[in-house]
Parts: C-alpha cells; sequence; structure tokens
C-alpha cells in the first residue's frame, strides 16, 4: 500500500469514492478547487497495481498525512469538518482515533435536515505528539506553550 499526494488525473477516482460511501456528493468542480488550490494537501492510497483504494482502514494514515502537511505547509494550527450526528462509524473515527472534539452542533445542516456535528482537530497537540515541524515553530508553538505553563 502506498500513500502519495493526489494528481489531476485522481480527481475522478476520489469523486466516485465519494459518490459510493458518503449522502453528500460534490461536483467536479469542488475536487478541481481543492486540488488545483491546495495541492499538498489531498493524498490518495493506492495498491500495488496502482489502483486508487478506499475503505481499507487507511482512513486514519490520510487525515495524519493531510494533518502533518497542513502544519508543514501552512502552520495550521486546527482543522475543522462537519459530520453528520447519526455516522457512528466517522463519530468513532474522529473522535477516538483522530482525536477530534465536538465544538457544536449545527442544526438542519444537511439538505435533509439531519443535524451535523462540527468537529475541531487540535494540530498543535498533533504536531508535538507526531514531531512534526511546523512552517514557521516560532509562532505556532507560541499559545501551546503558554497553555502548558499555565497548568
Amino acid at each position: 500500500m502506498n500513500i502519495r499526494c493526489a494528481k489531476p488525473e485522481d480527481l475522478m477516482h476520489m469523486q466516485h469514492c465519494n459518490l459510493l460511501c458518503l449522502p453528500e456528493n460534490y461536483q467536479m468542480k469542488y475536487y478541481l478547487y481543492h486540488g488545483l488550490s491546495w495541492p499538498q494537501l489531498s493524498y490518495v492510497a493506492e495498491d500495488d497495481t496502482g489502483q486508487v483504494v478506499g475503505r481499507l482502514g487507511l482512513a486514519q494514515k490520510l487525515m495524519d498525512q493531510t494533518a502533518r502537511a497542513m502544519v508543514e505547509c501552512f502552520n495550521a494550527k486546527y482543522v475543522s469538518l462537519h459530520v453528520r450526528k447519526s455516522n457512528r462509524a466517522a463519530l468513532n473515527l474522529y473522535t477516538n482515533t483522530l482525536k477530534f472534539t465536538i465544538s457544536e452542533i449545527e442544526p438542519k445542516y444537511y439538505a435533509d435536515g439531519e443535524d451535523a456535528f462540527a468537529m475541531k482537530r487540535d494540530l498543535c497537540s498533533f504536531a508535538l505528539q507526531n514531531d512534526v515541524s511546523p512552517a514557521d515553530s516560532g509562532t505556532f508553538f507560541d499559545n501551546k506553550k503558554n497553555e502548558e505553563k499555565d497548568k
């Protein structure tokens, strides 16, 4: 198994994976926009034959690789997402494995009226625990060091 930066020719496979796995689907322009705007933040997993794969327990590795790139390239201190309240598998992954926390509930966030959990992951803690070098360590860890001093 290999994890690599996504290429433009991967976008159709990425959209196809989304169409198979999630009720929320996006037009190709969504993938083009994100792929062209932040190419260093999009990753795919492929098997030994070069086929893009999913649903093999790779979510943590892909999410951690993206978190690492967000810190190294952009000094990002957190990442946020929305997840359906009913999506127990995703909630388990985000809260227990990836250490996201629920920041708020967004009523009727989805087109069918279901609420969403807005979730955040602290990338300062992630960087410290995983020995990630931020784009600017002078500003990146300032708040984290102050928080630890206050404890």
